[in-house]
């Protein structure tokens, strides 16, 4: 086994492998639909290897918390909570007794201390429980599943020869998957963990590469992962921490049947943590599937709302009004240097247009050699190229 909370022996017995059968040959190359060659596994878990998943002991600081401090600090950070057996919220980083390693790199950081969702997410998560946390962009989810994913890691045998990852991260896009790889680098460094990240869009040897060496946390989104699952490329038989972050964007954007697909490789016992910035019937129906016994953490308002720190100015106008005022709101926004603008619109006849007019009135200069590789698209020292196929405002 790995040792103690924060130690990692290597001269230690590394233990039983998960799942030592011999791999298949992989099957030939396929089209259509996605996973449709992978089986739901019949699982056992008399005969499944045992492993740990409870590794919180609470603080003596928590200990001491009354129920009125518990509720008073739940209730300044709009913290609600459903379902039994949640362990209390920690104040600070050291009471959730973080090993040293991780302590030092959030050291480094320097934050001070944890942000709501993490400040309830950090003991519940260690302590092996099913969870979801519903809270806002921004509000610190990432570390709230990666921090407790490095304590899990390090509480199991080594990753052997075949094996793949111990910890998966599902993610709806590829932004989000290398933001969430670039802290699981910073914070899995410190004790040899390795993680990669693996999406569509990009070559597929490096990825594959890297799986083949052993990542104990392997990043992904949904339709790269299958790809590599069918043709054996890597495994899920020591998965035994899954997370699924932004799940409502994931079911929007039609993952829905390759998550359940990447989840029937993943042993029934494993720990799932599901994270979303909503709370919609469809995300409750996988949580009902995929999680047992699992406690609900809301940060905020269950209900969509805007988020309060961005200014939204929505001007109701005719159609011929549009091209006028966006060119004198263009010009207002190019007034200050740093700015930068995304223009959405509903055709890409549209950010033609759009692209020409700008041009003829000298609101952007590009060279000619660009405007003929990429003619819909206006690029300048103020702009971000605008989008097409979005609805106007």
């Amino acid at each position: 086994m790995r040792g103690s909370y924060g130690d990692r022996d290597r001269g230690r017995d590394r233990g039983p492998r998960f799942g030592s059968s011999s791999r298949r040959s992989p099957p030939p190359p396929k089209f259509g639909n996605p996973g449709e060659r992978l089986r739901k596994k019949k699982w056992n878990l008399d005969e499944l290897p045992k492993f740990e998943k409870n590794f919180y002991n609470e603080n003596q600081e928590i200990q001491r918390m009354t129920q009125y401090d518990l509720e008073e600090f739940r209730r300044k950070k709009e913290i609600t909570v459903r379902g039994s057996g949640c362990p209390k919220p920690v104040t600070h980083f050291h009471q959730a007794q973080f090993p040293q390693y991780v302590m030092d790199v959030l050291l480094h950081q320097n934050f001070k201390e944890p942000t709501p969702i993490q400040a309830q997410g950090f003991p519940l998560a260690l302590s092996g429980r099913d969870m979801v946390g519903i809270a806002q962009t921004g509000s610190g989810k990432t570390l709230a599943y990666l921090l407790p994913a490095i304590v899990h890691i390090n509480h199991q045998p080594y990753l052997e020869r075949g094996d793949g990852p111990i910890c998966l991260v599902l993610a709806p896009t590829r932004e989000l998957a290398q933001q969430v790889q670039q802290v699981a680098y910073e914070y899995g460094k410190s004790s040899r963990i390795k993680s990669t990240c693996v999406y569509g869009g990009a070559p597929k040897g490096p990825q594959i590469r890297d799986l083949e060496r052993g990542t104990e946390i392997c990043i992904a989104t949904p339709g790269r992962l299958i790809d590599f699952l069918e043709v054996g490329k890597t495994n899920l038989r020591r998965c035994t921490y899954l997370v699924l972050d932004e799940a409502d964007r994931m079911l929007d954007m039609g993952f829905e049947p390759q998550i359940r697909k990447i989840v029937d490789q993943i042993r029934p016992d494993r720990q799932t943590l599901m994270w979303s910035a909503t709370w919609p019937k469809e995300v409750r129906q996988l949580a009902e599937d995929f999680l047992k016994e699992y406690v609900q953490i809301n940060v905020g308002a269950l209900e969509l709302s805007a988020n309060h720190n961005i200014l939204q100015i929505v001007d109701v106008c005719m159609e011929t009004e549009k091209d006028n005022k966006l060119m004198q709101l263009m010009e207002e926004i190019m007034a200050e240097k740093e700015n930068k603008t995304i223009i959405f619109v509903e055709t890409k006849k549209r950010c033609d247009e759009l692209t020409r007019r700008m041009r003829r009135d000298g609101l952007f200069r590009t060279s000619p050699k660009r405007q003929a590789e990429q003619p819909g698209t206006i690029l300048g020292a103020k702009t971000a190229p605008p989008l097409c196929n979005a609805t106007t405002a």
